[in-house]
């Protein structure tokens, strides 16, 4: 069975002692993941040494950059390298917020480089895919989120595509007022799938994890985790709050 996974993305949120208290909580809590389970916390940079030895010891608990470098070292002054991330015991990196793609310009190219980087280094990148809201009503969903897969990660090998894991992000429903529904999510999670396939072949396709990114919260966790091709979800504002979270692990298939 695929990995079931709950990824916290923390954003530019909570103060250092708010989340060694968030963490803390979400460690001490009666909670016991099962062999597929992953629950995942995309902490701020500063927090991320904590954040490792905060959930060491805690089965299937893992931390995860929000960011990484498209280049490997260098005069890029503010920028963190994957091998940064690796020489603290990361396992994962987030590429390609759709944050990261509106505000910072982040490219296709650019992030197939930074997925490169991070499995150079042993990290697992996440990456996210979506569309906009005007792409969405002219119904261009499908041949816009396959070019992001195609140019960030068809280059890959069979080996490495097993490494990935995929998230969608319907941008379109997230602060616009509009709802994404359960059928919607399982509708394009299920069209990457088709399109991982048709790359890579049905068992392969099979075994790399898509979440949903699409406003996730402990009310509509399950629904949205029931369906077939949705592998758990990446989770904004709810993951602030360790009661939400918990039950949104809780939910996971």
């Amino acid at each position: 069975m695929r990995k079931q996974i709950a990824a916290a993305n923390w954003k530019m949120n909570l103060t250092y002692q708010q989340g060694v208290a968030l963490l803390q909580t979400m460690v001490s809590a009666e909670i016991s993941l099962k062999e597929n389970h992953i629950a995942v916390f995309a902490v701020p940079f500063p927090y991320l040494e904590m954040a490792v030895d905060t959930v060491q010891h805690k089965k299937n608990y893992f931390i995860s950059a929000q960011n990484c470098s498209d280049k490997k070292s260098g005069a890029y002054t503010g920028e963190v390298s994957a091998e940064m991330l690796k020489s603290l015991t990361l396992d994962y990196c987030l590429v390609g917020h759709s944050e990261r793609r509106e505000y910072f310009g982040e490219s296709n190219l650019m992030l197939a480089d930074k997925v490169n980087l991070c499995l150079l280094n042993g990290i697992t990148p996440i990456f996210c895919c979506g569309e906009a809201l005007q792409t969405r009503e002219q119904n261009k969903q499908n041949s816009f989120v396959e070019n992001q897969l195609k140019q960030s990660l068809f280059h890959l090998s069979k080996d490495e595509i097993l490494k990935i894991v995929i998230a969608y992000e319907p941008i379109w429903a997230i602060g616009t007022g509009k709802t994404a529904s359960t059928e919607q999510a399982q509708e394009m999670h299920a069209y990457i799938r088709s399109v991982l396939k048709n790359q890579y072949g049905e068992s392969f396709s099979d075994q790399i994890s898509i979440l949903y990114g699409g406003s996730v919260k402990a009310g509509n966790a399950k629904e949205i985790f029931a369906s077939k091709d949705v592998d758990g979800g990446l989770v904004g504002g709810a993951s602030l709050l360790a009661s939400e979270f918990l039950e949104i692990i809780r939910a996971l298939k």
